[in-house]
């Protein structure tokens, strides 16, 4: 235990000099907030204990909080804290975990990868040999299933779905949750083997917070990274068009409408913060706990945290 302890200890501060050497402003954002993300693959805690607002819910992340800070001139900006999904416990997933997320002013999501692939070099680099490799999510999808996730047809997608779930009579119709279950359970899994791959160029419908690409298919300036299978980070170049931004919360409403999840009421004051100015940046958010488990060489997050929920 305490040799675990001080490994994690000694990551944590390898990551403030990192930053603290960069510039970069540790800050701290709240943990309950009145309104949660739409995205419709990440659910949210909620509580109503808090008198005089009839929902409040914990943080996934802290980027809306995080970009009103930029918005209001904080310039470079880093958070190490505990965020809270909705989500099964498991090797790689607990429902409250630690994450990394900072973001960097005049930045492109190419620079933002060289920055996570020097962090990532550094605290993993006396542990697994590391070379670094880019590939676009196009690229992935074809070198392990051989199919177009551009162009691919449903029936495909689904069929997928079924051999690697095990589940049955499936009526998945949206093409970004079968996407997402082929790059979670198949793709994933198989990247990273003994070096960093990111993938980028992202189908735009995967955007989120992410400005999209010139040409065509449209893609997205977002990337994530993995290692040994397992995914690391998430990054975008951010998107700072406040209308643009509205529109696909809205959008992200309409689908959950349609699949019968929670409407999630949308956070004016982030959205207010873009009207005001976001300066250009990009940014990114990494699961810490997973980058203790490889730097340890531990085969679940139970190994590395404290405690587990149970």
């Amino acid at each position: 235990m305490r040799a675990r302890l001080q490994r994690r200890a000694a990551l944590l501060a390898h990551c403030r000099r990192f930053f603290a050497e960069r510039g970069v402003v540790e800050v701290d954002t709240p943990v309950l907030s009145r309104s949660t993300v739409t995205d419709i693959h990440i659910a949210s805690f909620q509580t109503r204990a808090i008198a005089g607002h009839p929902t409040a819910y914990l943080q996934t992340s802290p980027e809306y909080a995080m970009k009103r800070l930029l918005a209001a001139g904080s310039g470079d900006i880093y958070q190490l804290g505990k965020v809270f999904r909705q989500e099964a416990a498991g090797r790689h997933h607990q429902p409250e975990f630690t994450l990394l997320e900072w973001y960097r002013l005049g930045f492109d999501a190419h620079a933002l990868i060289q920055e996570v692939d020097t962090l990532l070099h550094e605290l993993l680099g006396d542990c697994i040999p590391l070379p670094t490799e880019m590939l676009p999510y196009r690229d992935a999808f074809q070198r392990v299933l051989q199919i177009d996730p551009f162009t691919v047809d449903m029936p495909t997608l689904r069929a997928l779905a079924v051999q690697h779930t095990g589940a049955c009579n499936i009526d998945w119709d949206d093409r970004d949750t079968l996407l997402d279950l082929a790059m979670g359970l198949i793709v994933g899994p198989s990247l990273g083997k003994q070096r960093i791959t990111f993938i980028t160029e992202y189908p735009a419908s995967q955007a989120a917070l992410a400005r999209l690409l010139p040409g065509n298919p449209p893609r997205a300036a977002r990337f994530e990274a993995y290692v040994e299978g397992i995914e690391l980070c998430n990054g975008f170049h951010e998107l700072t068009d406040a209308r643009e931004q509205r529109s696909r919360f809205l959008n992200d409403q309409q689908r959950r409408q349609a699949m019968g999840l929670e409407s999630i009421p949308l956070d004016e004051s982030f959205l207010a913060a873009l009207e005001t100015g976001l300066p250009e940046c990009a940014g990114v958010a990494v699961g810490f706990d997973r980058v203790v488990l490889l730097a340890s060489g531990a085969s679940s997050l139970a190994d590395v945290i404290s405690f587990t929920l149970d």
